[in-house]
């Protein structure tokens, strides 16, 4: 995808790709509403960020990391808290810390920590004593975990392959790199730059370290990078319940740019050789094996190539190979699953129609059933040991992430955190509202207005439409802190999000609609909402502007190109020129799947679809947002926009971060986002 959500946020979010509960606000009275502020940018960076829960195994704990923000510092700080599951205040264990991972009898927590100048492993007592650092590796350590027998920890490390788990030798090629004064980079493959980040000599590879100390092995040696860089979902790799083996995703094929055909290996945790354990020619990933250990439940698409395909559930018998589809019949994505404990039953989420659920199957078959629903997104559940109870995360568009504790069954909830409730309780949020209209050959399409604070019917506003990226993603009841819509309704506008072909949540047809037809069903749907919009009662006809992000933005250079009604545009990390954009990009399954090939296989199409080549059409006024570190959509496509804008002497605007990818994460850099953004959009439509 161009853009993931929120885990988050939107996009999923992700991972963005994307991403707690709160009824709507309920105000008693005028007088009420008139004590609490808009929600801004300075509202939206006070929020504690909650993510990672983590259930003890006795059950009685949870514990999770907390982001906050740094102003002053221009970071994002995390800390680790614990919560006690039957109620009581969250109590901060480590600070920095994150990735908490509970050793079995429950009395240890591993965690990763930078507190001594680099990303290490450290163990603490369950209560946040006796502190001690594991791990001094000079290519750092991340994403522990425990052995279930409590023996050892596997991490990842980005490591030289010739020098595995040697230190020593990572130690002198690191220096080695650092004292040369040539600083070329060199490389004989694809996938030579990712995201954000050069690829360098290094690859990311399993190592496990007894508990007590000693020196780390590599297990899973070679030149390949594992886990492979996630397409979404829970992580990559897992230890057998007796500890003795680690399951973990790899991409083998020769040239992995252009490849998503991950497969599942098993290796002993001793070392050794590693076994092929699946053989789709597509994704197969996050492997978890059951309680018992006679299974391992992972997430597999059909599609070799097509990173959007639907995410399956799947179900591996390790005695026997045999291989069972548990989701066969359901035509939502499986976003993220965990085991019961009886090793018979799993949970899982689904996405649909701007809601996730937590549903519930057993694995001898039969329907699934939804155990835990509502007008939110949930996610990160788990089962107590008994089975009685489930933990998970729960949000929605106007409450950020807070843990929740309900009956497996469903039924009455607890929040078990509330570290939000006293900024919300100074602020007005506005809760989504949902409509529907006829979108492209009669399709219906979904789409959420979030209004301004104090809202009045009778009066007419200003509208702001948010177009997603991905193009496989969606907007919904989910929190977001990139493209948040309360910041942006706070400003004055009613905000609308709507959710054209491609979006995820309304089946697999829906999405697959967008393959090879970028600016049209899509655009049509847009428009369709456009159309409607329009007409609402409350908002001014003639000031309606349009605003997106990766896909997003890539419509709106579209827009640009064969329409002008909105009054003004932005297009954020955009697609502008389909051509180059092909070769500039590093991800290259994803031109491949989505336009038939590269430029030279099918040009046709690089051309019916291209932004660039309708610039004779552009009027409407455009700030172009883009990021230098943005190897996603590489930054010159969006000096190709502004230079286009200029030299048709549409008004517009250039901004550039020199230290910022496909997204603005930095706090000020956030802060001047937002800030410029609402500017742009009130000097057209607001004079």
């Amino acid at each position: 995808m161009l853009a993931c959500r929120d885990t988050i946020g939107v996009m999923r979010s992700a991972v963005a790709r994307a991403f707690l509960f709160a009824c709507p606000l309920v105000f008693l009275n005028s007088s009420l509403v008139a004590q609490k502020q808009p929600f801004d940018i300075q509202a939206l960076l006070q929020i504690a960020r909650i993510s990672d829960p983590q259930l003890s195994p006795d059950g009685r704990w949870v514990a999770f990391t907390v982001e906050t923000i740094d102003l002053d510092k221009n970071t994002r700080p995390k800390q680790i808290y614990i919560v006690p599951l039957n109620g009581g205040s969250p109590q901060k264990i480590a600070d920095p810390g994150e990735r908490p991972r509970w050793s079995p009898d429950s009395k240890k927590i591993a965690f990763v920590s930078d507190r001594s100048g680099s990303s290490q492993i450290w163990i603490m007592d369950a209560d946040g004593s006796n502190t001690k650092q594991v791990t001094n590796l000079s290519t750092d350590a991340d994403g522990v975990l425990y052995s279930h027998d409590g023996k050892n920890l596997v991490f990842t490390s980005s490591v030289f392959p010739e020098c595995g788990a040697d230190d020593a030798c990572n130690r002198l090629k690191l220096d080695a790199e650092k004292n040369n004064k040539v600083k070329a980079r060199i490389t004989n493959t694809l996938l030579y730059r990712h995201w954000t980040t050069w690829e360098g000599a290094r690859r990311s590879h399993l190592l496990v370290l007894p508990v007590t100390g000693g020196v780390a092995k590599d297990l899973t040696p070679g030149d390949r990078d594992v886990p492979p860089f996630s397409l979404g979902g829970p992580e990559d790799y897992s230890v057998s319940p007796d500890g003795a083996e680690v399951c973990y995703a790899m991409n083998s094929d020769p040239v992995p740019a252009i490849s998503t055909n991950s497969d599942l290996f098993v290796v002993p945790i001793t070392g050794g050789p590693s076994k092929k354990i699946t053989l789709n020619p597509a994704a197969d990933n996050s492997p978890q094996y059951s309680p018992d250990g006679k299974y391992i439940a992972y997430r597999s698409q059909a599609r070799a190539g097509y990173e959007s395909d639907r995410w399956h559930l799947m179900l591996l018998e390790r005695a026997t190979g045999k291989l069972t589809d548990l989701t066969d019949t359901i035509d939502r994505w499986v976003e993220s699953f965990a085991w019961h404990p009886d090793s018979l039953h799993l949970f899982f989420t689904v996405e649909d129609r701007g809601r996730q659920y937590i549903q519930f199957l057993s694995i001898t078959g039969g329907a699934a059933r939804i155990a835990l629903s509502g007008n939110s997104f949930l996610d990160d559940m788990q089962s107590t040991p008994d089975g009685k109870s489930v933990v998970y995360t729960r949000q929605s568009g106007s409450s950020p992430v807070e843990i929740f504790r309900a009956a497996s069954a469903g039924g009455v909830e607890t929040a078990l955190t509330h570290l939000n409730d006293a900024v919300l309780a100074s602020y007005q949020l506005t809760p989504l509202e949902e409509f529907w209209v006829t979108g492209a050959e009669n399709t219906p399409v979904q789409w959420f207005v979030v209004k301004p604070p104090a809202f009045n019917p009778n009066r007419k506003y200003a509208a702001l439409m948010l177009i997603h990226g991905g193009p496989q993603g969606a907007w919904g009841e989910s929190w977001t802190y990139r493209w948040n819509a309360q910041v942006f309704a706070a400003a004055g506008y009613v905000v609308v999000m709507p959710n054209p072909r491609g979006s995820t949540g309304y089946g697999q047809k829906f999405v697959d609609e967008i393959n090879g037809d970028w600016g049209g069903r899509a655009y049509d749907d847009i428009m369709a909402v456009m159309d409607h919009v329009s007409k609402l009662p409350y908002v001014e006809s003639n000031r309606i502007s349009a605003a997106g992000g990766s896909y997003g933005g890539y419509m709106v250079d579209w827009i640009l190109g064969h329409s002008q009604r909105f009054r003004a545009l932005i297009s954020h990390a955009g697609v502008f020129d389909l051509r180059s954009m092909a070769t500039e990009t590093e991800e290259l399954w994803f031109p491949i799947w989505e336009f038939g090939g590269m430029p030279w296989d099918n040009p046709e199409m690089y051309a019916r679809w291209s932004p660039s080549l309708f610039v004779k059409e552009f009027h409407t006024p455009t700030l172009v947002i883009h990021g230098e570190l943005d190897f996603r959509v590489p930054y010159t496509q969006g000096l190709q926009l502004y230079t286009s804008l200029q030299l048709q002497k549409v008004p517009s605007r250039l901004i550039v971060f020199p230290d910022e990818g496909h997204w603005v994460l930095k706090p000020q850099n956030s802060i001047f986002w937002y800030k410029n953004f609402i500017d742009w959009i009130d000097t057209w439509t607001k004079k």
